[in-house]
């Protein structure tokens, strides 16, 4: 019996990877045809193991070295009320800039650590060095209900509808701070391009915050 029960638990969990593999197929992060990652890993192994994983606690059962990049050059504008609480990325925004900021190579997981492929730099984020969020959208500062009264151009978070079920705060910050994740969606639940959350057509997913 606790070998059928072992054997209904893995097969559910093979069917969860398979359907979330489904969504992935197609988008930018599409692996499994990549020259850069081992044959028998590509998919969702360049993120995620069953066994032996790195212990991350913002992502489960990760796989990728993450960035080394120690310190960023953070968002700064005389018009950005958020800049007391901004921080180096939070945990969950890391994972994405161990790709994206171009520091660590793509192939660099499993075991591997001296990968020659990064991302494209037309992508890449961070500037030429992989350090300077200076110019992208700010991430990893507070966003709350008081920020949106001093600012007068944000929609308090606690109770805006976010458009995907419930509120900004519970659908899209982490622990209240804005991270990559609270617009792109890794796995492509949502379908829209660019794995973001909502279609940007006519600004919708800026204007879910912004009130403008």
């Amino acid at each position: 019996m606790k070998n059928l029960r072992f054997i209904i638990a893995m097969m559910f969990i093979f069917g969860l990877i398979q359907g979330g593999f489904a969504q992935i197929l197609g988008t930018a992060h599409d692996f499994s045809s990549e020259s850069w990652a081992p044959t028998s890993n590509r998919g969702c192994g360049v993120c995620h193991t069953t066994h032996q994983s790195i212990p991350v606690t913002s992502a489960p059962l990760w796989h990728h070295e993450t960035t080394v990049v120690a310190g960023y050059t953070l968002y700064n504008s005389p018009t950005f009320d958020g800049g007391s609480t901004i921080t180096d990325p939070g945990a969950s925004s890391r994972l994405c800039l161990s790709c994206h900021d171009g520091t660590v190579a793509l192939e660099n997981f499993g075991g591997i650590s001296s990968g020659t492929n990064f991302i494209d730099p037309s992508t890449q984020i961070g500037g030429v060095a992989g350090n300077d969020m200076s110019t992208e959208h700010p991430i990893s500062f507070d966003y709350t209900d008081a920020l949106a009264t001093s600012d007068g151009g944000l929609f308090p978070p606690t109770t805006t509808n976010s458009g995907l079920g419930s509120t900004i705060d519970n659908d899209m910050l982490f622990s209240s701070k804005m991270e990559c994740a609270s617009c792109h969606d890794v796995h492509n639940r949502f379908g829209v391009m660019h794995l973001l959350k909502m279609s940007n057509v006519n600004s919708e997913l800026c204007l879910t915050c912004h009130n403008k």
